[in-house]
């Protein structure tokens, strides 16, 4: 029986059934909107009610890391009963969170001698770090021990990659991603930004123009990529507001390719959401551990 716990902060955005039935455990980011009130990122205020929130009042949020007390508390209840702890963070080039888990977990570790507790940079955002994370609960179901677990994560991790592109600069130019003078010009012009997230950093991949020329970009870009080892990885697709474009990006995935795509999309959350904007759509994947 393999007698350890996965967590995750929030950021993973792993859909909830996928949560529940791994009996994975989230760590929550928070937001704010412009005053001192910091909102539970799915515990106090849903995904969809965070997007409603930030498109009708035109507002650019603030996010805020979980604590080495958030840590502390979610990590306890499994320790107290005999688990040994498994979590994945944001990539350390976005936030602090893996710092918190790092600390929370040395100081546990004083009064939990006989336990284990492994905090993982997952070294990627989103639907990335909720691969890795999927394909982390498969190790477990398949037994593998504490230590492979961790071994393969930290293998794996580096073979996840988001490509992806936003309808609207907006939230990228407040976010300093792009300049105010580079955001206008690419709504004037219609011009869509090709970024990618891979081996913990964000970075741009080129331009087009037009959102439907965009997403045929990213279909493109990731059948060029994986090439004829599509067997050997694991997809899934992500949007922030518009999941009926998630949805239709899948079956367009599913019916036109061989990739072993996961049928619910991930919706992008507050953690990203709240700087790549309520537009985002796109396709991630992450070789599958080796069984």
């Amino acid at each position: 029986m393999c007698h350890y716990k996965l967590f995750s902060d929030s950021s993973c955005d792993l859909p909830d059934e996928y949560k529940q039935k791994y009996n994975i455990s989230i760590i929550p980011y928070s937001v704010s909107f412009g005053d001192e009130t910091y909102y539970k990122e799915v515990v106090e205020l849903k995904t969809a009610d965070f997007y409603n929130k930030i498109v009708s009042e035109n507002i650019f949020p603030k996010t805020s890391l979980p604590s080495i007390q958030d840590y502390i508390d979610a990590f306890t209840p499994a320790l107290q009963s005999g688990y040994d702890v498994i979590c994945i963070c944001l990539s350390t080039q976005f936030s602090g969170s893996y710092q918190s888990a790092f600390n929370a977990k040395n100081i546990l570790l004083e009064n939990y001698t006989e336990r284990r507790i492994a905090i993982i940079d997952s070294r990627q955002a989103t639907g990335g770090q909720g691969l890795l994370l999927y394909e982390m609960a498969q190790m477990q179901c398949a037994g593998y021990p504490f230590e492979k677990v961790i071994s393969e994560a930290e293998r794996l991790r580096d073979t996840a990659k988001i490509n992806f592109t936003v309808e609207s600069l907006d939230y990228l130019q407040k976010g300093g991603r792009i300049g105010k003078a580079n955001a206008l010009a690419g709504t004037i012009l219609n011009i869509k930004p090709i970024i990618v997230m891979a081996h913990g950093e964000l970075s741009p991949a080129g331009k087009v123009r037009g959102f439907k020329k965009a997403v045929k970009t990213l279909l493109d870009m990731t059948e060029k990529e994986i090439g004829a080892e599509a067997q050997n990885y694991q997809f899934c697709v992500l949007s922030a507001a518009n999941m009926e474009k998630a949805e239709k990006l899948k079956k367009t995935l599913q019916q036109t390719t061989t990739y072993d795509v996961l049928d619910i999309p991930f919706q992008v959350g507050v953690t990203i959401g709240a700087h790549a904007g309520p537009t985002a759509l796109g396709i991630c994947y992450i070789k599958k551990y080796s069984a």
